[in-house]
């Protein structure tokens, strides 16, 4: 089977790419991970005006409705260019949001989360991410003896950031309690389609992170020269960037296919396939660059750290093949 985008997807992923290349986002990734966060927000109001949060959102909340495919298509541009904050955590948190039974907590958050007016934090993990600079920070909680089951709350806001292996990933653990939005069975149900929603994104993003690490650094070995000639006419070399450019596009139609489906198997199978495609891609981007590929003043460091982060986010790649080996057991 072949996934082919029409031509108002391949529109909407040119015009995103062209609108974040003029965005300069190398020096708003810096600003990010130093918690400047004005040209980060700046350009988070840009990505809102061009629909891409609305796709997670229904129509009744001021969304576009339910476009995984789309959204999809939208993240690959937002990891080519390394775009920070909470993306993948705001999409997740509306798809929470959007499958509660108790439209109270959608009717008051989604029209801001679709708008671009607020960020959401939501982790299935220790960490929020980008919690100091999100409006709305969900926690799901099962307290042990609680009679209304799982919990979904708004977190008080958080202390100081926790050390990270990609600077511009902020990490923070949020203080216990908050309002509560919700509580029931539903909650865990809605936990669960959030998760899912979080790891196509996260799979998406990491597709793009890995097609940008490719791009330079075909474009690195052309340009740069040994033995009189540039190193991407070595045959080794040419190997490497063969077998990273194949696991690639091999990740796109198990992505692709995610997306449409939507099933749990399915979407873990696309975030263990594009985040491996894009970490060993990121391995062979900083061996053919050299030494100067260790140094995180050069703009690639900015793509190798961010494809080793997002491996292990929304589950790691232990944890989504058993998700796809019990065919699709969506616990949070």
């Amino acid at each position: 089977m072949r996934f082919l985008l029409d031509a108002e997807q391949l529109a909407f992923s040119a015009s995103l790419d062209a609108m974040l290349t003029a965005a300069d986002t190398p020096s708003v990734i810096r600003d990010w991970s130093r918690g400047e966060h004005t040209s980060g927000r700046a350009l988070w109001s840009r990505i809102c005006e061009a629909g891409v949060f609305a796709l997670a959102v229904p129509e009744e909340y001021g969304g576009l409705g339910a476009r995984p495919v789309e959204l999809a298509v939208a993240f690959v541009e937002l990891g080519r260019h390394a775009v920070p904050g909470p993306l993948v955590e705001t999409v997740a948190a509306a798809a929470l949001l959007a499958g509660l039974d108790d439209t109270g907590p959608a009717k008051r958050l989604l029209p801001a989360l679709a708008s671009g007016e607020s960020a959401a934090s939501l982790t299935p993990g220790p960490y929020a991410l980008d919690a100091d600079m999100a409006d709305v920070r969900l926690t799901v909680s099962d307290p042990p003896g609680a009679p209304q089951g799982a919990e979904l709350r708004l977190a008080p806001p958080p202390g100081r950031p926790r050390p990270s292996l990609d600077p511009a990933r902020r990490l923070f653990t949020l203080p216990a309690g908050g309002e509560l939005l919700a509580a029931g069975p539903q909650v865990a149900e809605s936990a669960a389609h959030g998760l899912t929603w979080g790891r196509l994104a996260t799979a998406a993003q990491a597709l793009g992170v890995g097609l940008a690490l490719l791009d330079r650094t075909v474009a690195y070995v052309k340009q740069r020269s040994q033995f009189g000639v540039p190193i991407g006419s070595f045959q080794a070399v040419k190997h490497q960037l063969a077998d990273a450019k194949i696991a690639l596009e091999f990740a796109r139609p198990v992505l692709l296919g995610a997306a449409l489906t939507l099933a749990p198997a399915d979407v873990a199978a696309a975030k263990v396939t594009a985040c491996e495609a894009a970490y060993a891609t990121a391995r062979t981007a900083l061996q053919l660059h050299g030494a100067i590929g260790y140094t995180a003043e050069y703009d690639l460091s900015l793509w190798l750290t961010k494809a080793r982060a997002l491996r292990t986010a929304w589950g790691g790649p232990r944890e989504c093949r058993a998700v796809v080996v019990s065919g699709g057991d969506r616990r949070w």
